[in-house]
């Protein structure tokens, strides 16, 4: 960040006083500009025994599947995101029944929220976000072609979660992958 968002004045990246992380201040207004964590929010939906996953047409991972999820916006509560992106990607209502899994990926600014829910009926449809929609049995999912490891997390905790006969909320964090050299 070069300039102030509220007065166009130079910042500057220190500490502003009462409080323990750097943060760009504007150098004339004094406004303080916060950073924080994106949220990503998303839905396990089920149909009978399948789940709704997404192929993206989109980058980042573009060609991979996804649960449908997305950035939440301003001016809606979490379940409202999950719905609002299950029904843009993947053209599908969703009766939302409880917070699944939270995933904190702190290297990139990001906590990803995963709801567990039932399509409302079998109707879907690829959006704008998505080259195709499906619903697959639990063997039908293509591991090897998941967008993102957070979609991975949740789709074990909830396979397991479901052969137990008892679904109960996941926290995790992830890290950066080891580079290879």
């Amino acid at each position: 960040m070069r300039y102030c968002n509220r007065c166009g004045a130079d910042v500057s990246f220190i500490v502003p006083a009462g409080d323990s992380l750097p943060r760009f201040v504007c150098n004339s207004c004094g406004h303080i500009h916060y950073e924080n964590p994106r949220l990503v929010v998303g839905c396990v939906a089920t149909w009978e025994e399948r789940i709704l996953i997404c192929r993206r047409a989109i980058e980042p991972q573009l060609g991979f599947w996804t649960l449908p999820a997305g950035f939440m916006e301003n001016g809606e509560t979490t379940t409202e995101a999950a719905t609002r992106e299950t029904m843009e990607e993947a053209g599908a209502k969703i009766i939302v029944d409880a917070p699944f899994a939270m995933v904190s990926i702190a290297h990139i600014n990001q906590v990803h929220l995963f709801y567990r829910g039932r399509l409302a009926s079998p109707d879907y449809a690829a959006g704008e976000e998505s080259l195709e929609v499906a619903l697959v049995a639990a063997n039908e999912i293509p591991w090897n072609e998941l967008a993102f490891r957070s979609v991975r997390h949740c789709l074990e905790r909830f396979l397991e979660d479901r052969a137990s006969g008892r679904f109960q909320f996941h926290e995790t964090a992830l890290t950066p992958l080891a580079s290879t050299p």
